[in-house]
């Protein structure tokens, strides 16, 4: 997949793919809306692989929505996007699932002046508690919302989910290695959902100096091209 990128701003990394990969598990269909969507990488290619996926995206920076819709062209792949913030996002359809890589570093975090780069990155730009509880809204009875997070607020997660009656199903921590913190939290949460959460092994990104089998089999899956260019 051909994904065009801001030159000289904030791209999508690795944390977008592993994100794909642990919403691949759930192999997903309906109509899927991808929050603050960035260039849109994760929703295209859920759509990309899943045909069932009817995919909608919502970006409320103009140069992302710029650069998600010429991707979403080139990668001849059908999908509405709306040039808004999420939080004013009014819709009369509801959705099987949402899928998001937010902003989610906290307001003690160390800050970039660059304005897109600060506001893919830090959560003062979407809220946890509104966040979570605007998805509740838009997500179907028993729809699944998938996205990532900063792991040192997984407390602070639960707790904005199970206030807007979403429950964690499935979580699965992110290490850059066996020996490190994990560096990052995927979580699989229901609306109105009973279960009791499962906790997936860790998934640890290198072994050693290479990366892990893992991590390449993820890769090679999403078979991504990253493209930096001026649009």
């Amino acid at each position: 997949m051909l994904l065009y990128q801001p030159e000289s701003s904030y791209c999508y990394n690795s944390d977008s793919l592993f994100l794909y990969d642990f919403i691949c598990r759930l192999q997903p269909k309906g109509r899927v809306l991808d929050v603050g969507a960035g260039s849109g990488v994760i929703g295209l290619l859920v759509a990309r692989d899943f045909p069932k996926v009817t995919l909608e995206m919502v970006e409320k920076q103009h140069e992302f929505v710029v650069y998600a819709t010429h991707n979403a062209r080139v990668n001849h792949i059908t999908c509405n996007i709306y040039h808004q913030d999420f939080l004013t996002l009014n819709n009369v359809n509801s959705y099987d699932c949402i899928v998001s890589n937010p902003p989610f570093y906290h307001d003690g975090a160390s800050r970039n002046s660059d304005v897109m780069r600060h506001t893919a990155r830090y959560n003062i730009h979407l809220p946890l508690q509104d966040f979570c509880t605007k998805v509740a809204t838009l997500l179907r009875p028993h729809g699944h919302f998938v996205f990532c997070y900063d792991p040192s607020q997984f407390a602070l997660l639960c707790a904005a989910l199970s206030s807007a009656k979403l429950r964690v199903v499935t979580v699965q921590f992110v290490h850059s290695k066996a020996d490190r913190n994990a560096s990052l939290v995927m979580v699989h949460a229901r609306k109105n959902s009973k279960s009791l959460m499962k906790t997936l092994p860790p998934f640890i990104v290198f072994d050693g100096k290479e990366f892990s089998k893992k991590t390449q089999s993820i890769y090679k899956r999403a078979r991504t091209h990253s493209i930096k260019c001026q649009l």
